[in-house]
């Protein structure tokens, strides 16, 4: 009995040293870890002197916590600042704000992604005959800019003021070379294409297709054709690599709206009376085979309104009350997948209804549509009974969600100079920054093997072009 009893004795004696043993084994390690570890993940030194372009805008103002980046003796280390910290040394004086995104004067990386460095743009000088000499602009005193501080000049209405988006970038630029502080501007535009992020040919080619494709009589080309030419010569001219233009660069920009914006609405479900609206050319081509169809589908439905319209005779009011009065508005792909209706609807505050499967949407990156769009495939649509079903469908809870939404994106899609935070101006800005960083990766990658290739192998890389220029 007594043997059994000194034995359980000597377990737990050999136990209890045995967790202790352990216990201080796994602490020294912590210890040594702790005290031969590095403050942090990254050198420094390791990053290029120049600034890092950051075009990445988390969207998240009111993070309960941030990430910065100090210099101290010529090291790093980063400091995670949390509100109650914030609290605790509210007391201390707040340092000098910095751009968000880019290096400090110091080197130092700032990683929060908010993006503060303006997009750095050089816009060639081109003779007015692409730009505002299309708008019968005559220069004056030498520059071939007219001096937007007195007079703009006016951007014709009607259709061409849809396809006006080169103007209201061409604006924006040069208002920022007079701004008062340009560093709060999404973009400017600066005079050596060495320091530029992209190079801006300032062609309203739009207004110039628009206006001046017809031949006359004592022409052998039109207008339009002999600007374009002009234009191609001369920046084949500048000695671009051959594939400099494709559409990895390409960025969707919204039409400019043609109808009137629905100011101070106070309209709700029940006094938008019209269901489901549509006005404008029926009989199309290719894609747009569907307006036929479905006004064959709904010409009968009640509270349901489909008819031809233009922009003559009064065409632009006329849309204009019927979408202030609907609930629902038709966007059926037409000669192109996409049509200026869609932003007339959306500065209607009418919920579209999207029909067009291969329709290509701004800012989409950012911007969730089907929040405040209905988008429908082709087939189905076509379905008899299918649309319209679906559409009464939707009941009022829904669709107030949908409109409030919609009046809280409508200034996404506001073209107006001066441009204003979050306009359509600076969203394209903003969708163009976006894609710098992409291109920028892929240029640097087709470096890597530059001192290793034959010269005479190189290719493209043996023709000259501005460094930033992508």
């Amino acid at each position: 009995m007594a043997e059994k009893q000194g034995s359980s004795i000597t377990r737990n004696s050999f136990f209890c040293l045995f967790l202790t043993t352990t216990m201080l084994f796994v602490l020294s390690w912590l210890f040594v870890l702790r005290s031969t570890g590095r403050p942090n993940f990254f050198d420094r030194k390791l990053f290029p002197t120049e600034k890092l372009l950051t075009v990445i805008n988390n969207g998240n103002s009111e993070s309960s916590s941030q990430s910065s980046v100090e210099s101290s003796n010529g090291s790093s280390r980063a400091i995670l600042a949390n509100n109650e910290r914030e609290r605790e040394e509210g007391e201390r004086e707040e340092p000098p704000k910095r751009e968000e995104g880019f290096q400090d004067n110091d080197g130092t990386i700032n990683c929060n992604g908010n993006v503060k460095e303006p997009l750095k743009v050089f816009m060639y000088d081109l003779d007015p005959e692409f730009h505002f000499g299309l708008l019968d602009w005559k220069p004056q005193g030498g520059s071939v800019w007219p001096d937007i501080r007195t007079r703009i000049p006016s951007y014709p209405g009607g259709l061409n003021l849809q396809h006006s988006i080169e103007f209201w970038l061409t604006l924006d630029l040069l208002a920022s070379e007079i701004s008062d502080n340009p560093n709060n501007r999404v973009a400017i535009r600066v005079q050596n294409s060495s320091e530029a992020d992209l190079i801006f040919v300032p062609f309203f080619s739009s207004l110039s297709y628009n206006r001046y494709s017809k031949v006359n009589p004592h022409q052998k080309r039109s207008r339009n054709k002999v600007l374009q030419a002009k234009l191609v010569k001369f920046v084949t001219a500048q000695k671009y690599p051959l594939n400099i233009a494709n559409v990895d660069k390409d960025v969707i920009a919204p039409y400019k709206h043609v109808i009137k914006s629905y100011v101070n609405d106070t309209s709700d479900f029940h006094s938008r009376k019209t269901l489901l609206f549509f006005q404008g050319a029926i009989y199309r081509k290719d894609g747009g085979f569907a307006r036929q169809e479905l006004y064959y589908l709904l010409r009968d439905e009640k509270d349901v309104h489909f008819s031809f319209g233009s922009v003559k005779k009064d065409g632009v009011n006329k849309a204009s009350q019927g979408m202030h009065s609907s609930k629902f508005c038709l966007n059926i792909a037409g000669d192109t997948p996409s049509s200026n209706r869609l932003f007339d609807a959306i500065a209607s505050h009418c919920v579209p209804v999207i029909i067009s499967d291969e329709i290509e949407l701004p800012y989409e990156d950012v911007l969730d549509y089907s929040e405040f769009c209905i988008f429908v495939h082709t087939s189905d649509a076509l379905k008899e009974k299918f649309l319209i079903n679906l559409i009464r469908g939707i009941k009022k809870e829904e669709w107030t969600r949908m409109w409030e939404k919609l009046k809280e994106v409508e200034p996404l899609f506001e073209f107006q100079f001066p441009s204003k935070e979050g306009d359509a101006v600076q969203m394209i800005w903003q969708s163009v920054a976006r894609k710098v960083p992409a291109i920028k990766m892929k240029v640097n990658k087709s470096r890597r093997y530059s001192h290793s290739v034959p010269r005479k192998e190189r290719g493209l890389r043996t023709i000259p072009a501005p460094s930033n220029f992508w």
